[in-house]
């Protein structure tokens, strides 16, 4: 019974090690000369002007949020459109239309509601 689980289990510590060993190669094996240079905080050219752990404005997530709907629609839509003649047909023709319908719908209200504009 247990050799069955045998495959997952090296699979498990393969990985770990393909993770792990490379980071303790770089951590033991890599030169270790800190300097206040190195140490000093950058950010595009110049210092830092404000904390890091500043709040961002909340369109910002909403424009990150809508960008990952549409780019997993369009993730959605490329085997679709390969298997549509041969296995689909008309009704995934029209279950991709239901599909992009409420998607516009979607895109639209964030549209009317100014979630996309930048004042």
């Amino acid at each position: 019974m247990l050799e069955n689980y045998f495959p997952i289990l090296l699979f498990i510590v393969v990985g770990l090690l393909v993770g792990v060993l490379p980071m303790m190669l770089g951590r033991f094996l890599g030169p270790n000369r800190p300097d206040p240079e190195k140490l000093s905080p950058y950010e595009c050219g110049f210092e830092a002007f404000e904390d890091a752990r500043m709040r961002f404005d909340v369109r910002y997530y909403l424009v990150a949020i809508l960008f990952i709907l549409f780019d997993l629609e369009v993730a959605f839509m490329i085997p679709w459109a390969v298997t549509l003649r041969d296995e689909l047909g008309l009704f995934g023709l029209g279950a991709m239309a239901v599909f992009l319908g409420i998607l516009t719908i979607g895109f639209v209200y964030e549209w009317k509601k100014g979630a996309l504009q930048w004042d």
